[in-house]
């Protein structure tokens, strides 16, 4: 049982950085843009523009995904409670395996995002009526 908890726990890691980076992405983006800390794409590094949308777009995808992701992570490793240490093992490797797939999934989303909004230089596109 005690495997199990840890396995849960270690499990519920993934969503939670993605629901609270997502917030934080959201609420107040890193200032600058640095090589650093943030959402660090060519694209989204050309300009405060472009580093602003990045960040709030990403943000909005992982907190949204953060938040479905953590009760499917539950569920996931509800049948496997009271079994072999190996089988909560694999399964909760495998489980967040699945998680790391979800959690870079946002990145072509809003790299197509920032190519539908900003030009190659980075300005702005116009809207056509």
């Amino acid at each position: 049982m005690g495997f199990w908890i840890f396995m849960l726990f270690t499990s519920l890691l993934i969503p939670l950085t993605m629901i609270c980076f997502g917030a934080r992405f959201v609420s107040k983006p890193p200032d600058r843009i640095n090589a650093v800390y943030g959402y660090r794409t060519r694209r989204s590094m050309k300009n405060a523009d472009t580093w602003r949308f990045a960040h709030g777009y990403f943000g909005r995808l992982w907190r949204i995904i953060g938040w479905v992701l953590l009760p499917l992570s539950v569920i996931a490793m509800l049948p496997v409670l009271g079994k072999r240490e190996e089988t909560v093992g694999w399964t909760g490797a495998i489980l967040m395996l699945v998680q790391m797939l979800v959690l870079i999934a946002p990145i072509f989303f809003t790299e197509r995002a920032l190519k539908e909004q900003f030009d190659e230089s980075g300005r702005k596109r116009e809207v056509l009526s």
